[in-house]
């Protein structure tokens, strides 16, 4: 048993990687991100975020970067979510006189926005089931195959 646990903490010791190394991971792919964003053309901004985060995915599905490279400062900046919030609520609360006016607007639009959206990403969900059944020519009634 006690050569398990020292087993399990030389794991652990391997698993950790330094913050800067962490830090250095996250710094390349939101450069490599800032990159292709200026690839884009001005009418069309896409996000540097967005498309980091988009790397940062395919990275950790094709195991170029494994997940305890990055998950010591990704649980930091998660649980940083709720501070980085405040300025956008404080801004929210120095404009009520504005949210009198208009706030029952802003909620018939995301109310009808969202709507729209739920509908579009069912009718593209079904779009994708069909053509995935098409290409690989399964029987739609059979789900052993998804």
């Amino acid at each position: 048993m006690f050569r398990r646990i020292i087993t399990k903490r030389e794991n652990d010791k391997k698993a950790a990687v330094p913050i800067l190394v962490q830090m250095g991971i996250f710094a390349a792919i939101l450069f490599i991100a800032q990159l292709i964003s200026d690839l884009f053309p001005k009418s069309f901004v896409v996000p540097t975020p967005l498309i980091g985060m988009i790397l940062l995915y395919i990275l950790l599905a094709g195991q170029i970067v494994k997940l305890e490279q990055v998950e010591k400062l990704g649980d930091f900046m998660i649980s940083l979510i709720a501070f980085l919030f405040v300025p956008s609520g404080i801004q929210l609360a120095g404009n009520l006189d504005l949210m009198k006016k208009e706030g029952l607007q802003d909620v018939f639009v995301i109310i009808i926005s969202t709507i729209i959206l739920l509908a579009v990403i069912a009718y593209v969900g079904v779009f994708f089931i069909g053509l995935h059944h098409k290409l690989f020519k399964t029987d739609k009634g059979d789900t052993d195959n998804d």
